[in-house]
């Protein structure tokens, strides 16, 4: 090497690092390194991710900014991240500036081969028409009635009787993958009217179940690889790309299936008088003619929502009300003095059929239990928004056009300053009024465990209603416990998933106690 190409490369190593110093200083949050970013520290707190990335914004007042690639030119455009999770800027990211905070070419590239332009992977006017569409069925009682059904349905047939079996013969139950299952027969029968039969007895294998769930894995991954590494892989056909390939074909095949056959059960629907009253019928039955191809992403953009979050949010409820008996202790209260008052005194008579639309809508302190979980435990962990055009953030914060913003919904609900010195406490009480009879609604920023803003969860109403009716019927019937040994922890994901499940021993629930506490609390009332 002669003198003249050493000195070159000297001076470049020195520009870089006189570069790398002074936007190293302009940056907060987690360590930066040369060219590598904040990756490192990503890497070694992986296994716990959401907490570091609740320690950074503790650290910095709620907003950080870090670079993934610390190169010129990308360090503060495409390489930027934004991470936040003070409410004023949610509230400018999720509604003042909705437009200018999309989900952006990197999500939607990741997800595009399962949901293509579905109502979770897209912007703009297609994904307004798609909302639109879906409002208005959402606000159907009819949608509500059928969610009802199906999930009666399930629990009567099917959890109760894995819960029942399990305790008859003293085995642990993994909680999370039959709640998983659960889910997605109840959401399958509410998106297309077909029951994949995944929570029935003997937990089977099912094959569109199976390529689904490859898919979704596969899609996830995507996140975690640069967007030039997954692509190569796709091209290539290695790893999970193969899987996601082999499973799309099996999901459409499938779907295609679904939608030709209820195509013609459509047509004579008026001959046998059975009316179908699932999402894919709703929208093939509206004077739009819509493809094939849409129908699908529609089944499958609802499925993907509907399933692991309701699942997961109840994992962690179980888990947490294990910890706490007290509050187990209140919600059995509550759940008795209603049926007390519907089905009368006779116990053996509660569990003929779960309970009914107006029977869950008075288990308040259930509802603020479960909202309590959501706030600490939120289904999605973390989200991201694509920056359109530079913008100011409410805290001050510069973010320029091209780089992407982090909002973590898991860092809002363990704030101090949003949730008060008693915020990492498991507190339902929070969530009601000073007498406890009324429930108690936070600022959509500081709960966004529903998304919030024009994008705020369509199903929140049905998700409240399927978690309310799993966990009465359970807790009811039975007290569960951890499994001595089990390891609950999280496992890093787009959602919050148990790492190793949910197992918990099953034991005979005696209900005669309270009962008659409450019975005789009434007479000395009158």
């Amino acid at each position: 090497m002669d003198i003249s190409t050493a000195l070159l490369i000297l001076a470049a190593i020195t520009a870089y690092l006189l570069w790398f110093t002074f936007i190293s200083r302009t940056l907060s949050g987690p360590r930066v390194w040369p060219l590598l970013g904040s990756l490192p520290g990503l890497i070694e707190n992986c296994d716990r991710m959401h907490e570091w990335i609740s320690d950074n914004l503790r650290a910095c007042g709620g907003t950080y900014q870090t670079c993934i690639c610390a190169i010129p030119f990308l360090a503060r455009k495409q390489g930027l991240v934004t991470v936040t999770c003070d409410p004023r800027n949610l509230e400018h990211i999720l509604k003042s500036r909705f437009d200018n905070y999309p989900k952006g070419p990197t999500w939607q590239a990741v997800f595009h081969d399962l949901l293509g332009q579905g109502i979770f992977n897209s912007d703009g006017d297609t994904w307004l028409f798609q909302r639109r569409t879906a409002a208005l069925e959402f606000t159907t009682r009819t949608l509500r009635q059928a969610m009802a059904r199906w999930v009666s349905r399930a629990i009567k047939l099917r959890f109760c009787p894995i819960l029942e079996e399990a305790q008859s013969r003293s085995q642990p139950v993994d909680l999370q993958d039959v709640l998983l299952r659960l889910t997605f027969d109840n959401i399958c029968g509410l998106a297309f009217g077909k029951d994949p039969q995944t929570c029935a007895h003997g937990l089977p294998e099912n094959g569109f179940a199976s390529a689904f769930d490859r898919a979704t894995e596969a899609s996830l991954q995507r996140f975690i690889l640069p967007e030039v590494l997954w692509k190569l892989k796709r091209w290539l056909r290695l790893g999970l790309e193969v899987n996601l390939s082999r499973s799309l074909v099996h999901v459409d095949e499938y779907l295609s299936n679904v939608i030709n056959s209820r195509k013609q059960e459509l047509l004579s629907q008026q001959k046998d008088g059975n009316p179908h009253d699932d999402l894919l019928s709703r929208f093939m039955k509206k004077k739009e003619s819509y493809s094939d191809e849409f129908l699908q992403h529609v089944a499958l953009n609802f499925i993907l929502a509907g399933r692991d979050t309701s699942a997961v949010a109840l994992s962690w409820f179980f888990w947490l009300v294990i910890q706490h008996p007290m509050v187990e202790g209140k919600i059995l209260r509550e759940i008795c003095t209603v049926l007390i008052e519907t089905r009368g005194v006779d116990i053996s008579t509660w569990f003929d059929e779960p309970l009914g639309f107006e029977e869950l809508d008075r288990l308040i302190y259930l509802k603020a239990a479960l909202s309590e979980t959501l706030r600490l435990y939120p289904s999605v962990p973390e989200d991201s928004k694509h920056v359109v055009a530079d913008d100011v953030l409410p805290d001050g914060t510069f973010v320029p056009a091209g780089s992407s913003v982090t909002y973590s919904i898991y860092s809002v609900g363990r704030m101090r300053s949003t949730w008060g010195d008693d915020c990492l406490e498991f507190r339902p009480q929070r969530w009601l009024s000073a007498d406890g009879k009324e429930f108690i609604k936070h600022d959509s920023y500081k709960f966004v465990a529903f998304n919030a803003g024009p994008r705020i969860c369509l199903g929140k109403g049905l998700a409240y209603l399927q978690m309310k009716s799993v966990a009465a019927a359970a807790l009811l019937r039975h007290k569960l416990t951890l499994m001595p040994g089990h390891k609950v922890e999280q496992k890093m994901s787009l959602t919050l998933f148990m790492k190793y499940g949910l197992k918990v021993n099953v034991h005979e629930r005696d209900l005669g106690a309270i009962v008659e506490k409450i019975i005789s609390e009434e007479k000395m009332q009158r």
